[in-house]
């Protein structure tokens, strides 16, 4: 067992240059390399996140202006239909008004025109029963002559 152990301990011995030239080289890469690649890594991430942070700070306030354009779209439409249910009831009146003014204009000439014709009807009449007692002495005339001949 001896020379097994003799043999072991030349082997570990043999190794322990490789064996600390692996520490050292463990220790060295994670200085020069590792340590500043997570510097780097850790920079990326917090950049990324940085603007990811800002992208989302930047999508909310576009989110709440486009909520803010839609709302004044909206007060601007309903200011507008209000306008134009105004205009509607003001032509509404407006047409009643001339419709009234017309009936009443129509009801005035149809008046006139009713006292107008009763006004020649009269007049008619009274020529008729002249132009009647007219030819009524003519007729008589014209007879007594006959009969006097």
């Amino acid at each position: 067992m001896e020379p097994i152990a003799s043999a072991l301990g030349e082997l570990l011995l043999k190794a322990l240059p490789t064996f600390v030239l692996v520490v050292l080289v463990h220790f060295y890469l994670k200085l020069v390399f590792y340590r500043p690649l997570e510097r780097v890594l850790r920079q990326r991430h917090d950049a990324t996140e940085g603007a990811r942070k800002l992208a989302e700070e930047n999508f909310q306030k576009a989110a709440a202006k486009a909520a803010e354009y839609e709302e004044a779209l909206r007060a601007a439409r309903a200011e507008i239909y209000q306008e134009q249910e105004e205009a509607r009831r003001r032509w509404r009146a407006e047409q009643a008004e001339a419709i009234a003014r017309a009936r009443a204009e129509s009801q005035e000439r149809i008046l006139q025109a009713k006292t107008q014709i009763a006004a020649e009807t009269e007049a008619a009449k009274r020529a008729l029963a002249e132009e009647s007692d007219r030819l009524a002495a003519e007729i008589a005339r014209a007879i007594l002559r006959r009969s006097v001949s």
